[in-house]
């Protein structure tokens, strides 16, 4: 089953104010493990940033101004997540702002599947921090790449987070530690057996007398 972790980066919290997108990143999962296969890109959002905006991502009105606009890579976006489930932490936010998107573009919204990772952690730990950052601290994920909020980071990290929150363990596909594991279990493998002993001649004739006279005894007295 495929499923696509996603995490959109914005000028601004609403889409009632005219913000738009800066940046999406896409990581898809196939069973859980990540395939390979990624769909990231920033936008020009042909407007300005928000100060707490910039705080967040550190993404420049300048280098902002050089990238694509939302219309040229649509297409390529909606292929990547066709008819593919979509994790999102906090899909709300994530969504409104991707519906704006299409609908200025006169285009229908997304309707997908769409788990969102916020609901799962308030459900199982009512009451606590559920932050992308709280999440990563309880199940141990190393999010020291996390400076700024950047799309593709917040996906790797949000997929360690999903795979945690359904009580899954993480998938690996490192094939060559799997095997080093077999030959050690192979080489400290105890194996018994019983030693085979050719007897001499003189042993044999000695067996062969004794049989001789344990027949005698029993069947000729």
């Amino acid at each position: 089953m495929k499923e696509i972790i996603l995490d959109t980066e914005t000028t601004g919290l609403s889409v009632k104010d005219g913000h738009r997108i800066v940046e999406i990143g896409c990581i898809e999962l196939d069973n859980l493990i990540p395939t390979g296969n990624k769909f990231h890109c920033y936008l020009n959002p042909e407007r300005k940033v928000s100060e707490k905006a910039f705080a967040v991502h550190g993404y420049s009105d300048e280098f902002l101004s050089k990238q694509k606009k939302f219309g040229e890579i649509v297409d390529n976006f909606l292929d990547f997540i066709k008819e593919k489930k979509i994790i999102i932490h906090n899909a709300e936010f994530d969504l409104s702002h991707l519906n704006n998107e299409l609908k200025i573009l006169k285009k229908k919204e997304i309707n997908n599947q769409v788990i969102d990772t916020l609901i799962l952690a308030r459900n199982k730990f009512p009451g606590s921090s559920i932050s992308l950052d709280a999440l990563c601290k309880r199940y141990r994920i190393d999010n020291s790449k996390r400076v700024k909020h950047t799309a593709l980071v917040d996906c790797e990290l949000l997929a360690k987070v999903y795979i945690s929150l359904i009580d899954q363990k993480e998938p690996t596909l490192n094939f060559e530690d799997q095997i080093a594991q077999n030959n050690n279990r192979v080489e400290n493998k105890i194996f018994y057996f019983k030693k085979v002993i050719k007897p001499t001649k003189d042993e044999f004739n000695n067996h062969q007398d004794y049989l001789k006279r344990i027949l005698k005894k029993n069947f000729f007295n």
